[in-house]
């Protein structure tokens, strides 16, 4: 499960740990004693929105990789400034929301790829967001879908893949179908994945990691 794409040379490990946390004191003590068993680290909405982007900063310092799980979904020029500030900040994974349409997907990776390239550094992945794990068939239907899970996450993963981007995020659940359909080079990351004596939490559609990575999970 090494990682497959050259923008990440250094990520081999496929574990990736959420820093859920509200302080960044919390987070660099986790980061700290955990950072020689896993890949990198997962700052989400709480740390980033309690403690700022000087977070991402500190971590990089430490020699951590970053996922940067903001899941921008917004118009494309504001979603590609977000990316372009974040390729800045040196995070190596990042997540924007497919629903945001092709378009916004498209500015996405080209301000990715143009901003490291000013830079003269790698890529970070931009990852699309299918269908939150916390989400099934029955909340997709009040919303106003009028597909299943599976057959949503297959529209947003093939149009995904169109707008040019090198990964998705989705649940361990629905890989194989994915891996049916994408091409291989397509990096999968999966949230709601649980040891079987943990609580799912929000998570409706989860794995142990084990079973995801077996499945064909990247991270």
């Amino acid at each position: 499960t090494s990682c497959q794409s050259g923008s990440m040379p250094a990520m081999t490990n496929p574990i990736l740990v959420a820093l859920d946390v509200p302080t960044a004191e919390a987070a660099l003590d986790l980061a700290k004693k955990l950072a020689p068993v896993v890949g990198g680290f997962k700052v989400g909405s709480e740390l980033f929105t309690s403690v700022g982007p000087d977070i991402v900063r500190k971590l990089r310092a430490l020699g951590s990789a970053v996922f940067l799980d903001l899941k921008f979904h917004d118009i494309p020029n504001t979603v590609a400034k977000a990316v372009a500030a974040a390729t800045r900040l040196d995070v190596q994974m990042l997540t924007i929301h497919t629903s945001g349409g092709r378009e916004m997907m498209e500015a996405a990776e080209n301000a990715a790829q143009e901003t490291a390239r000013a830079l003269k550094r790698p890529a970070p992945l931009v990852l699309g967001a299918t269908v939150l794990t916390s989400l099934d068939t029955a909340a997709l239907v009040e919303v106003g879908f009028d597909r299943n899970v599976g057959e949503q996450v297959q529209l947003a993963a093939e149009l995904a893949v169109r707008a040019g981007l090198r990964g998705l995020v989705c649940s361990p659940l629905e890989i194989p179908a994915l891996r049916q359909i994408l091409p291989e080079a397509i990096q999968l990351v999966t949230p709601g994945v649980r040891t079987r004596t943990d609580k799912a939490d929000d998570h409706k559609r989860i794995l142990t990691p084990r079973e995801a990575l077996a499945a064909g999970a990247n991270w």
